[in-house]
């Protein structure tokens, strides 16, 4: 299922999967003169950096994220004659989405390789940390879209709204400015973000080479922990009512 939902998103397409590595290239590219030339946003703790690897090291994972998010959420109702014709466990689905949304995901990472070579930032040993995080990041990916996936089979308005959540939730993030320009006030707000603590994490271990906030990161998984649980019991729970509501 992974492999058709790869194959048959760029169908007689001609530029195929470059379209992977030219969306956020342009996108980035008209961000980094909004943020960083017009608004002339800082980067603080990375002051070095120059702000386009600043922004794609964070835009690249909320990407993923939110493209997984959105494909994840529509994918029981868009498998609807899959699963009134055969048996099957209904996790795939989601699951299968999500993984393409990896494989692009690596492919746009080609990307973020290139600009560290040519900006020359040093990497070390700390880059390692990607993997727990990462992994954390999948872990609560999963959770929301066994959710969103079954709650929008019974309410299809969650398709709409989480267009609008996500929006909100990506302003909330600091992907496109740095955490320390939060009044303090409203700093725990971003401490109960797993996407804020996820995408510190990640500048911290690839731009500024250092280990990320181990407290921030462990509260960061348990919340992921608790999302997946929840997510995959309510999935679960309604999974035997899929057929008769497609």
């Amino acid at each position: 299922m992974t492999l058709r939902e790869i194959k048959s998103r760029y169908k007689q397409s001609i530029m195929g999967y470059f379209w992977v590595i030219l969306n956020p290239f342009f996108q980035i590219l008209i961000m980094s003169l909004v943020f960083s030339t017009i608004m002339r946003i800082p980067t603080h703790a990375n002051a070095n950096i120059p702000y386009i690897i600043f922004l794609y090291v964070a835009l690249l994972p909320w990407t993923l994220f939110s493209n997984s998010l959105s494909s994840a959420t529509s994918s029981i109702v868009g498998n609807a004659n899959l699963i009134t014709k055969v048996y099957f466990p209904r996790t795939i689905i989601p699951l299968s989405t999500i993984l393409a949304k990896i494989v692009d995901f690596i492919f746009a990472s080609i990307m973020l390789i290139a600009f560290l070579i040519i900006y020359q930032i040093p990497i070390n040993l700390n880059i390692l940390w990607f993997i727990p995080i990462f992994t954390i990041q999948l872990i609560f990916t999963f959770g929301l879209s066994f959710f969103l996936s079954a709650s929008n089979l019974i309410y299809r308005d969650i398709q709409y709204l989480l267009g609008l959540i996500l929006s909100l939730w990506f302003y909330l993030t600091p992907i496109v400015y740095p955490t320390e320009i939060v009044p303090d006030k409203l700093k725990i707000l971003f401490k109960l973000n797993p996407m804020s603590v996820l995408t510190n994490a990640y500048r911290q271990v690839i731009l500024a080479g250092d280990i990320p906030n181990l407290t921030s990161l462990s509260v960061a998984f348990l919340l992921s922990i608790v999302t997946f649980l929840l997510g995959f019991s309510y999935f679960k729970r309604q999974e035997k009512t899929f057929a008769d509501n497609v």
